[in-house]
């Protein structure tokens, strides 16, 4: 399980919950049936309007992708590979790393590794691999931009629910004190608008994006590989060149770790 996005919903509860408690507001204000049917249904409708039916069909796995970790291997896993095939390559040859795609797991991976294998262009590898990359991409902008669009939705519609409660209000004119309720209830809905929007949907979509970004810098490290790989580049020329895409701090740490290990 992804915990930081657990974790997250549950700040933001007590952060909205606790608010209200120091504010001299009644948690129970929030058990308002209008104001959820119009914010939380109200934005399920907008999205399946401004969607096409097969990314709707996408919401429960992107809620799944949301709260669970993502199952790639790391960056320096991916190195500490290629530098292991790299020796494999030169001394050997570039078929006897036909064997070890049997045992790889790694679809994108395998599958480059394959290809390399067969004897294909490095033009053609990094063309095909790098339209499947891309192909990745866009679907998880798509999966991205549902959320967004929710957070963009969710606050309006809070405005909206206001003004109904607002309309109502105005019904009891003749009555102070429930005047004031009504308009207290109405303003639950900008509270559920603006707070499902902003502390839920937008940080979903951002997340979402992060794993994305996570994801295809990893399979980018792939194809640079498999690459140098073909080319005959020395072990040590491909972990220099890999450790490219970690944090400077990281590849600071990981080639003078392979320095101290060659002394």
């Amino acid at each position: 399980m992804d915990k930081t996005s657990l974790i997250g919903i549950v700040l933001a509860l007590i952060a909205v919950g606790v608010g209200m408690v120091l504010k001299g507001v009644s948690p129970v204000a929030l058990a308002n049936p209008a104001a959820i049917l119009i914010i939380v249904v109200g934005t399920m409708a907008a999205v399946v309007i401004a969607f096409p039916t097969n990314e709707i069909k996408r919401v429960p796995k992107l809620f799944k992708i949301l709260f669970t970790e993502q199952k790639i291997i790391s960056a320096e896993e991916v190195i500490k590979t290629f530098s292991e095939w790299a020796v494999i390559a030169r001394k050997e040859g570039l078929l006897a790393l036909e064997a070890i795609s049997e045992d790889v797991e790694e679809p994108f991976l395998k599958n480059g590794l394959n290809l390399a294998v067969e004897g294909q262009s490095a033009d053609y590898i990094r063309d095909l691999l790098s339209e499947e990359v891309d192909a990745m991409e866009e679907r998880h902008q798509g999966g991205a931009a549902i959320f967004t669009q929710a957070g963009t939705y969710a606050p309006t519609l809070g405005v909206l629910g206001a003004v109904v409660g607002l309309i109502a209000a105005l019904s009891h004119m003749d009555d102070t004190e429930a005047l004031g309720h009504a308009i207290s209830a109405a303003f639950v809905a900008t509270l559920m608008g603006i707070f499902t929007g902003y502390m839920l949907w937008h940080p979903f979509a951002n997340k979402l994006k992060r794993k994305s970004k996570e994801e295809v810098r990893i399979k980018q490290m792939m194809i640079e590989g498999i690459l140098s790989i073909i080319e005959g580049e020395a072990p040590r020329t491909i972990e220099q060149k890999l450790t490219s895409y970690l944090p400077a701090g990281d590849r600071k740490k990981w080639l003078e770790g392979e320095v101290n290990q060659d002394v």
